[in-house]
């Protein structure tokens, strides 16, 4: 038996602990090296990427850097959302409060569904202020629905583009006399209504007209009774209404549907209509066939003590879209 010489190695040192570097081989694969994360008490932690000086050098590798966003940027962020969704939800709950309509969605205003349908751009449309301690109309301590903000704050403004009706006689404040209003009306009714507005318990009639450069002429009159009671006597506004230049009249067809789709669920969510809030109180009609060279459109809107009649006409055919936008927000603004 051969005897195996042995030699005695000299004890390690700390330098000797740490492994040696392996030469890296054409061809083969550099193994990673798992990133280490270092934290010093009252320092930064270090970069997951920077080497451990103690470490032997190893060859470098690329690794894409994906920068994480810092904790107080993402709260800012989930703030900004969450304040966004408060306020579309207060928009939403609050849509009889204001409307902000400059420049509308689609989805934005009620009855309306298609887009590129001719549209009209109202302003920005608010309630009025109230006196102090007056209760909004139709509140718990107001159910009979008494409008205490001034009547011509509640009228319809005009839209963009349009011009005042020059035709229609205004008095102060926008307040029209009975006559004027009856002027509407066949001749041969207007003495029976003047007599029965002022049975009724009529207070104040304002009114206000503009023309689109398509030629359609608007004209909103609000009539203020001494109480629900009696705006709901007033007949002036019905399908028997006997305009002066629109002497038949018959429902509105689109309309129609509008208002048997909301009996119905399924209805409201295929109907391609989105109407906000309660419209039993909102009728429209518009002139039975065979009909002159202008057209009417009627909307009759009971609310409370105020009885809103809304006229549209123009040569031809009146577009449904903006007679429908225009009744349904003044709608809104007397609810």
């Amino acid at each position: 038996m051969t005897e195996q010489n042995t030699t005695e190695a000299p004890p390690a040192t700390p330098e000797d602990s740490v492994p040696a570097a392996v030469p890296a081989q054409a061809g083969a694969p550099v193994a990673e090296q798992p990133a280490v994360d270092t934290v010093v008490a009252g320092h930064p932690a270090a970069d997951p990427f920077v080497a451990d000086p103690l470490a032997a050098p190893e060859v470098p590798v690329e690794v894409p850097v994906e920068v994480p966003v810092a904790p107080k940027d993402r709260r800012k962020l989930f703030a900004a959302l969450r304040w966004t969704a408060a306020v579309l939800v207060f928009a939403a709950v609050g849509s009889g409060v204001a409307y902000g309509i400059t420049q509308p969605e689609r989805t934005d205003i009620p009855g309306l569904s298609t887009k590129s349908d001719g549209r009209w751009v109202y302003p920005e449309l608010s309630k009025p202020q109230l006196p102090a301690g007056a209760a909004l109309p139709f509140a718990k301590d107001n159910p009979d629905g008494i409008h205490y903000a001034g009547l011509t704050q509640l009228l319809l403004p005009p839209p963009a583009g349009s011009t005042p009706d020059s035709t229609l006689k205004l008095e102060k404040d926008e307040v029209v006399t009975v006559d004027t209003f009856l002027s509407e009306y066949q001749e041969s009714l207007r003495e029976k209504m003047k007599t029965d507005l002022a049975d009724e318990g009529l207070r104040q009639i304002v009114a206000r007209g503009w023309t689109t450069p398509d030629g359609t002429r608007t004209r909103i009159y609000l009539l203020r009774f001494h109480s629900s009671g009696f705006a709901d006597a007033f007949g002036g506004c019905k399908i028997s209404m006997g305009l002066r230049d629109a002497l038949v009249l018959q429902a509105d067809s689109v309309w129609a549907k509008v208002k048997a789709s909301q009996r119905s669920d399924l209805g409201n969510r295929t109907s391609g209509y989105a109407t906000q809030g309660n419209t039993s109180d909102l009728s429209l009609y518009q002139e039975a066939e065979p009909a002159g060279d202008e057209r009417f459109r009627v909307g009759c809107i009971q609310s409370g003590d105020v009885q809103a009649v809304v006229l549209q006409s123009g040569k031809g055919e009146v577009a449904v879209v903006p007679f429908h936008q225009t009744a349904l927000l003044q709608h809104q603004l007397l609810r």
